[in-house]
C-alpha cells in the first residue's frame, strides 16, 4: 500500500528554518514526481515546490529563493528546506506523490493522487 508520512513540523520563530521531510512506503519514489503543498486556516491547498523524477525543480513565487526541494532515493524520502520563514508561511504541509517520467514537474494539487497526512509549520514569536 502507498503510503507518504511527512514530518518537521513545528514552531519556529520568524527569520528561521525548518527541514520538512516525506518518507515514501509501499513503493519506490525513483519514478515518481513529488509535490509539497500548504494550506493554511481557511484557504485552499496551494503549491510551494514540485521535483520531477529528474529532479527538475519548480518554486512558486511565494516561497522562490526561501525554499529548497531535494530527493534522496536510496533513502525513499524528499526534503522541503524552507528559510527565512513569514508568519504568513504557517500551516499544513503536504506531500504528495504521482508516477510520472515527465522532465518538468506539474505543481497542482489536481495532478497528484497519493498524500500524505500533512506536518504542520506554525511561525510565530
Amino acid at each position: 500500500q502507498l503510503q507518504l508520512v511527512e514530518s518537521g513540523g513545528g514552531l519556529v520563530q520568524p527569520g528561521g528554518s525548518r527541514r520538512l521531510s516525506c518518507v515514501a512506503s509501499g513503493f519506490t519514489l525513483y519514478n515518481y514526481a513529488i509535490g509539497w503543498f500548504g494550506q493554511a486556516r481557511g484557504k485552499d491547498r496551494e503549491g510551494v515546490s514540485c521535483i520531477s523524477r529528474d529532479s527538475n525543480t519548480v518554486h512558486f513565487d511565494s516561497v522562490k529563493g526561501r525554499s529548497t526541494i531535494s530527493r534522496d532515493n536510496a533513502k525513499n524520502t524528499v526534503y522541503l528546506d524552507l528559510n527565512s520563514l513569514k508568519p504568513e508561511d504557517t500551516g499544513v504541509y503536504y506531500c504528495a506523490a504521482r508516477r510520472s517520467f515527465a522532465t518538468q514537474p506539474m505543481c497542482v494539487t489536481e495532478w497528484y493522487d497519493s498524500w500524505g497526512q500533512g506536518t504542520q509549520v506554525t511561525v510565530s514569536s
